[in-house]
């Protein structure tokens, strides 16, 4: 089964700081570096090196040549690439200290997608390919719909959060992932222990990827929840770790792999990331990965699992 994802690509500014800027506050960063990035891409490129037939399908812009070149040469499939004479999706990205980031986005081309492109990407496919979305293009929704009515499966990371979540039809989906700022604005709750319960009401067709950064993840799927820590490790820079582990628990779903472990993997996958910077560049192997997950070099988590009642 191949990834067909319709995903942003960025060019990302990135300035370490020794703390986030506040408002009102100028200050000197202490490094600079220019890197490829974007959900979207990020998410590719970590399926792909995971081991997918992955297809980038998504619109570059003026300043985002580098992008389609990186994409490649991680073996993603660009064929379906458009381009257009506009400005490309950026972001300019804050890493602290303690290698937590900040980021602002400007969509440029990631926000130009059209329905007429996305159906002839779509009719492309084959009614086998699973389909990966996240929230940094325009026409979320609209492909949820498309991938559904030709009975594809898909996957969505609603990452960054906005009002238009409201909007899609995520009952569509198979797989929702979440972080804990997200998940508690589509379930519409205040308390984290809420989340699960209530998306699982309001979607229970649908897997349920709760990401919780340092405190690790819980996964809910049929009648069953698994919850993951974290391996202890040094934080360089945790821009991709997201993206990592999406990518890779992706690969797991994808190869007949059970939930925990789609989740070691995605773990220990996300756990070599942060311990390199940049985005797309600090995203491991298949074979990095398994061979840390052989020699137990993180140390050693085990997932928990309980029956929903």
């Amino acid at each position: 089964m191949k990834i067909c994802n319709f995903g942003s690509m960025n060019v990302d500014y990135v300035y370490q700081v020794d703390s986030f800027l506040q408002p009102g506050e100028t200050k000197a960063s202490q490094d600079f570096c220019l890197h490829c990035g974007g959900k979207g891409l990020n998410q590719s490129i970590a399926a792909a090196k995971a081991g997918n037939h992955v297809i980038h399908a998504g619109i570059l812009g003026k300043g985002g040549e580098d992008l389609e070149v990186v994409l490649r040469e991680n073996g993603v499939d660009t064929e379906y690439l458009q381009h257009m004479d506009a400005p490309n999706g950026h972001a300019i990205i804050q890493v602290d200290r303690t290698g937590q980031n900040c980021i602002l986005l400007y969509g440029g081309t990631n926000q130009m997608l059209t329905e007429t492109y996305v159906c002839n990407v779509l009719d492309a496919m084959g009614k086998d390919t699973f389909v990966l979305l996240q929230n940094e293009t325009n026409l979320v929704g609209y492909i949820m719909q498309q991938a559904h009515a030709r009975g594809m499966r898909t996957a969505w990371n609603a990452a960054p959060i906005n009002e238009r979540i409201h909007e899609y039809p995520l009952e569509l989906l198979d797989w929702l992932i979440v972080n804990e700022i997200e998940g508690r604005q589509i379930a519409a709750c205040e308390r984290e222990e809420d989340i699960l319960p209530v998306l699982r009401k309001k979607y229970p067709q649908c897997g349920i990827l709760l990401t919780l950064g340092s405190r690790g993840a819980l996964c809910s799927v049929d009648t069953k929840t698994y919850q993951i820590g974290c391996f202890d490790v040094p934080v360089i820079d945790t821009t991709a770790a997201g993206d990592t582990f999406t990518g890779y628990f992706l690969y797991g779903i994808l190869h007949g792999k059970s939930i925990p472990e789609c989740l070691l993997l995605a773990t220990t996958a996300s756990s070599i990331a942060i311990g390199k910077q940049g985005a797309a560049d600090s995203i491991p192997l298949l074979k990095e990965v398994e061979s840390m997950m052989k020699e137990h070099a993180f140390g050693v988590l085990q997932v928990k699992e309980w029956s929903e009642r």
